[in-house]
């Protein structure tokens, strides 16, 4: 089938595909058929806990709440629309590779389309907010981020309230362009949040992409960044923060479909769990794919996922997967642990006389500050950093 909106070819959902950057994809709902729990790429999710996404048994569908915040500085570089789902500019970084994302698509009526203008360099971050729409009602939306060749700019798109909501993200960077984007999964408790992401990097682009999640009871975050020229340079990072009640998903694949593209992926999670709870277990599911093609030579990439369970009653599932088609690359590699507190980190500083509590606050920040002072924005990274305190306040003995 031919899709309406871009021209995409897509096959049948039931077609076997050779590589996971293969994978069938479409922006028609009906095209998937329903996930079950035992499907690969939805055996760790809770399907009974995502309010009917995956079937279409949700409630009414209704728009985002979107808001984009473009500093005075900016005004002139920036363009901000709202625009039909039609509209030839959405949809060119990929379509949908799972049913929510496409029911997301499907449901929607229009998208936020964000434009920088050629070679343009913003100062101040672009501030896109989407607002849960609470109880009884389920969200649906797109927002598009483009980058015309040259530009630079950093985009902070953050998630509050509560509320079911899913979306697609689309982040397009132009040539010789750079897109610093923060994704920040900063829900109330209670929300479900599904969002299907795609970065489409043209030649020599930077794209440095950041994502934070500790609010809402589920949240699963698909990005998938594919290289369409050589000289590309793509870096993913991460950090979520677990309690009782809580699912994290981060899924994401790189692909390297052009020669001399480089790549690096880091996540960071901690999991924490009050054994009186009657709450599900705090659980975090981290998948990373990376696919070197045949004729992407030179191709430098490396990704590793950390995760910490600071008590009992906490699970965390980590899985790199690397696939390579060609020997002629820079390097490749992939680690993952998932590991309980050192107490050989906490003695040591105990024996200078800091106090245990205390000695376990500074080593659990520590272990997020490699990924958290990676982003250049000081007030988002303060922000984060306190969100680390607030969680390690109600850590369990």
């Amino acid at each position: 089938m031919t899709t309406a909106t871009t021209g995409q070819t897509s096959v049948d959902a039931a077609t076997p595909h050779n590589t996971k950057g293969d994978v069938f994809s479409s922006f028609n709902v009906e095209d998937f058929p329903v996930p079950a729990g035992r499907d690969e790429e939805w055996r760790f999710i809770s399907l009974r806990r995502i309010r009917g996404l995956h079937n279409g048994k949700f409630d009414a569908a209704v728009e985002q709440d979107v808001r984009v915040d473009v500093p005075a500085s900016a005004a002139a570089a920036v363009t901000v629309e709202t625009v039909a789902k039609g509209d030839e500019r959405l949809g060119r970084a990929g379509a949908p590779t799972d049913r929510v994302a496409a029911q997301a698509w499907t449901s929607m009526t229009e998208a936020t389309y964000v434009g920088v203008a050629k070679n343009a360099a913003l100062a101040e971050p672009i501030t896109v907010t989407v607002t849960g729409r609470g109880e009884g009602v389920t969200s649906f939306g797109a927002t598009v981020i483009d980058l015309a060749d040259g530009a630079e700019a950093t985009v902070y798109v953050r998630y509050t309230g509560t509320g079911t909501h899913a979306d697609n993200l689309e982040f397009v960077v132009g040539d010789n362009a750079r897109l610093t984007v923060i994704v920040d999964a900063a829900w109330d408790r209670g929300a479900v949040h599904l969002s299907g992401q795609h970065a489409l990097l043209g030649r020599d682009a930077t794209l440095r992409y950041n994502a934070a999640t500790f609010g809402g009871d589920i949240v699963r975050l698909v990005p998938r960044v594919k290289f369409s020229a050589p000289g590309g340079d793509a870096e993913l990072l991460g950090v979520y923060f677990a309690d009782d009640g809580q699912y994290f998903e981060n899924r994401l694949l790189v692909d390297h479909a052009m020669p001399n593209c480089r790549s690096n992926v880091m996540y960071k999670g901690a999991l924490q769990a009050d054994p009186g709870s009657d709450l599900p277990e705090a659980h975090t599911t981290w998948v990373g794919d990376v696919l070197i093609r045949a004729n992407a030579q030179g191709t430098d990439t490396y990704e590793v996922n950390r995760n910490l369970l600071l008590t009992e009653g906490a699970r965390a599932d980590a899985i790199p997967n690397l696939e390579i088609q060609t020997g002629e690359i820079a390097g490749a590699g992939h680690a993952a642990t998932v590991g309980r507190f050192d107490d050989d980190q906490v003695f040591y500083l105990m024996a200078r006389g800091i106090p245990e509590a205390e000695a376990r606050r500074l080593i659990i920040r520590g272990f997020f500050s490699e990924v958290i002072n990676r982003i250049p924005v000081e007030s988002i990274r303060e922000e984060l950093e306190q969100r680390v305190t607030d969680e390690l306040e109600s850590v369990h003995a």
